[in-house]
């Protein structure tokens, strides 16, 4: 929810900004959206070796409280997702979270399935590519 707040919070700051500090916006966005993604890569990676016993129940709750969440978020953009980088940046990090929500509620019936951690471990995988994905095109964003 950091990652959340701070890049809304860098959108904030640039409105009614030039178009220069809209794109310096959207690319500072970008780079903490690639620290996003290295920081769930090495999550996956310290769960891998350490061990893990993620808690589906509770990976399921947060997993819908975030998606209703970022959901609304995402219709609120909606509107202004193309009104400059900076809601570009914010469309394609809202719309990155709401599919890693479900991939988080998708990892969090998996566990409860089948007992096993796995399921967490590879879409939190899936996830961190997912955001590094979108911190690239953020970064590749031009105006």
């Amino acid at each position: 929810m950091l990652a959340d707040a701070s890049i809304y919070g860098v959108a904030l700051y640039a409105v009614g900004r030039s178009a220069k500090r809209k794109l310096q916006a959207a690319h500072l966005s970008g780079w903490l959206q690639l620290a996003l993604a290295l920081g769930v890569l090495s999550e996956v990676i310290r769960r891998f070796m350490f061990g893990s016993e993620p808690a589906s129940t509770l990976m399921m709750c947060f997993g819908v409280i975030a998606l209703i969440a970022n959901a609304t978020c995402l219709i609120l953009i909606f509107k202004s997702k193309d009104d400059g980088a900076h809601m570009k940046a914010s469309w394609i990090f809202s719309s990155n979270d709401v599919i890693a929500n479900v991939g988080v509620i998708l990892a969090g019936v998996l566990v409860a399935m089948t007992g096993s951690r796995y399921p967490d471990l590879v879409i939190g995988l899936l996830i961190s590519g997912l955001v590094l994905h979108g911190a690239h095109r953020i970064l590749k964003l031009k105006s």
